[in-house]
């Protein structure tokens, strides 16, 4: 009989996939260029490494590889709780009670919005967000729209624009009247002059008000007074170090200016709260909270703030930015998205955009689905389970750091041209921010990036949504865009001649060969089209000119796209093109420029990388359709 064997010894250290030879870095590299060069990737006597033609860069600079490994190194992130903090504010993150769910609200109807505050508070919102003064709620509503509202329970985030100190004494009067002791009054009294003068180009005047009610209301102490708004510069096209170095500088300016009023640095610190965007990106997401968190610290060790007061408080929201107006029901998935990374990221409250937002007034099925979509990661995905989850990723961690650094060097910009406000008023910042909207407008316009439901897999024959507009905010400082708004506007001209005509614009697809041969190409043609409101009419299957020229008098089109295969076009394109060149006033191709068929008489070519927007405005205004 075998005596058993003896039990072997546990590990000192678990090693995952411990049993397979070690990989080396060059033997990934090696099989990615046999890949790519077997699908003609690899462009002829290119010598970079193959990384390079995987690699992407972000409105900042940074290069984002396709692989990292533990060579890709990036300085300690410390322990939640504990500075640098980039791994969370707390110890306990947001594990015991999830982050604070909090919603906008910006209806100037009083009775709508006490109705709307109720519904919210009843189904998983924490917190309110409330829109005051100018053309929000009228301020002194305040206590009726906040009467039935528990407000320790469920805190309060004003922004009242120039308004701030007649709302911010409104809301402290409804505590006193509801009874809640200084010592527990919550929230936010929202006073962000600094903010106001990067939306409107005034309002910096009022840094001195700012800072005078954070003085006052130290009493407070779980009642923060200054919101540090990043979103104008996002909104402004702006990347996410351009967002992080300008809130720095922001929040620095606020440290400064209170400090002066007489708070001590931790007293002025506890009184800031930082509000960022959050994307669809939601590794960029991620990255620039925990980047936010290292880049505050530093401020507050070099500025003497205690560890214990260094942390900085974070309000993410949805990227107004991102928001379409076309297919809206899109913009549910890019706040899930957003959601995630914000939640990822550490962020102390996070608010969802109603899918709806940039349409108007959202209605009480937007509302409830951009608060359920928090309860779906909060109580049923438990995002918030984990501190930190993606603490220790290669990737984000790189990320994290070079965002940083990013932001760092901006920020030193914008002090170094006497602050942000100096900055706002000099031009520093507009045309940095006008540089970057620039070029990502350039990879909007050739679809490098891409606007799920607008400038790819559009819908001609969705219903419009309506909602009540909402009240025009107060201009003349940073512009405030919205990625998809090109696309948006050449669909409005469409909408409008169909109104006026019953028919949309049109442009024939002259798809030639078999559909094996041409239907790639058509798809994409009509894609394209299609996103700038073009209706497409297809000409089946084409294997002679006077078919062409017969299916293309029958489409009512005075536009024609030759579509189909290398060897189609070979075959039948200069017949084609000879056959409709006399009845259409313009002939585009799809598929890259070439001399020859330039020669036949085509007018342009519709390709990937193409620049769509001037496409599809030439072939509007060829078709006389008035802008």
């Amino acid at each position: 009989m075998t005596p058993p064997s003896a039990p072997q010894a546990e590990p000192d250290e678990l090693t995952l996939a411990g049993e397979f030879a070690e990989a080396a870095r060059e033997q990934w590299q090696e099989l990615v260029a046999g890949v790519l060069r077997k699908s003609n990737a690899v462009p002829e006597g290119f010598d970079e490494s193959v990384e390079s033609l995987l690699s992407t860069r972000t409105y900042d600079g940074v290069t984002l590889a396709p692989l990292y490994t533990a060579e890709d190194t990036a300085p300690p992130a410390g322990f939640p709780g504990l500075p640098p903090f980039t791994r969370g504010g707390r110890p306990e993150g947001n594990v015991a009670g999830g982050w604070d769910v909090r919603q906008r609200h910006a209806d100037p109807d009083p009775a709508a919005t006490a109705k709307a505050v109720l519904s919210d508070l009843e189904n998983g919102v924490t917190s309110l967000w409330l829109v005051l003064g100018g053309s929000g709620l009228p301020i002194a509503s305040l206590g009726d729209v906040l009467s039935e509202v528990y407000l320790d329970l469920a805190p309060v985030t004003l922004e009242a624009g120039a308004d701030f100190r007649a709302a911010a004494g409104e809301l402290l009067r409804v505590h006193t009247d509801k009874g809640i002791p200084a010592s527990e009054v919550k929230g936010n009294l929202g006073a962000d002059p600094i903010g106001l003068h990067a939306r409107t180009g005034s309002g910096a005047d009022l840094l001195g008000d700012a800072a005078a009610l954070a003085a006052d209301t130290a009493r407070h102490p779980l009642l923060r007074a200054i919101t540090v708004d990043g979103t104008p510069y996002h909104r402004a096209g702006g990347s996410d170090a351009e967002e992080l170095g300008a809130a720095l500088a922001s929040g620095v300016a606020y440290l400064r200016a209170l400090t002066e009023a007489g708070l001590d640095v931790d007293t002025a610190a506890a009184r800031l709260e930082f509000r960022y965007a959050a994307t669809a990106d939601q590794f960029l997401t991620i990255a620039k909270l925990r980047a936010a968190r290292r880049l505050w610290a530093r401020v507050a060790e070099v500025s003497g703030i205690s560890a214990g007061a260094a942390a900085q408080r974070q309000h993410a929201v949805g990227s107004p930015a991102m928001q379409t107006r076309r297919d809206p029901w899109v913009n549910m998935l890019r706040s899930t998205l957003a959601c995630f990374g914000a939640g990822v990221g550490g962020a102390d409250a996070v608010t969802v955009l109603p899918f709806d937002a940039a349409l108007g007034l959202p209605d009480a099925f937007a509302r409830r689905i951009a608060r359920n979509t928090q309860s779906v990661l909060l109580e049923e995905s438990k995002l918030a389970g984990v501190i930190d989850p993606a603490g220790g990723s290669w990737y984000v961690e790189r990320l994290s750091d070079e965002l940083a650094r990013a932001a760092w060097s901006w920020f030193t910009e914008i002090e170094r041209a006497g602050g942000i406000v100096a900055a706002l008023d000099s031009g520093l910042v507009g045309d940095r921010l006008a540089a970057t909207w620039a070029a990502r407008s350039a990879n909007l316009a050739t679809r490098a990036d891409a606007i799920t439901g607008v400038s790819e897999f559009p819908n001609l024959a969705e219903k419009a949504v309506v909602r009540t507009p909402e009240p025009v905010e107060p201009g003349g400082g940073l512009p405030a865009v919205r990625y998809a708004e090109a696309y948006e506007e050449l669909r409005d001209r469409s909408d409008r001649v169909l109104a006026e005509t019953g028919a949309r614009p049109r442009v024939f697809l002259a798809t030639l060969g078999p559909v094996a041969a041409h239907n790639a190409r058509a798809g994409f043609a009509a894609n394209l089209f299609q996103a700038g409101g073009v209706e497409t009419v297809t000409g089946g299957v084409i294997s002679d000119a006077e078919t062409a020229a017969a299916r293309f008098a029958e489409s009512g089109a005075t536009i024609a796209c030759l579509c189909g295969s290398d060897r189609s076009y070979t075959e039948l394109a200069g017949p084609v093109i000879e056959a409709l060149r006399g009845d259409a006033t313009r002939l585009l191709l799809a598929g890259k420029p070439s001399d020859e068929h330039l020669r036949s008489g085509v007018d342009d070519f519709v390709f990937t990388g193409c620049d769509a927007l001037t496409v599809l405005r030439t072939t509007l205004e060829t078709l006389g359709v008035p802008a």
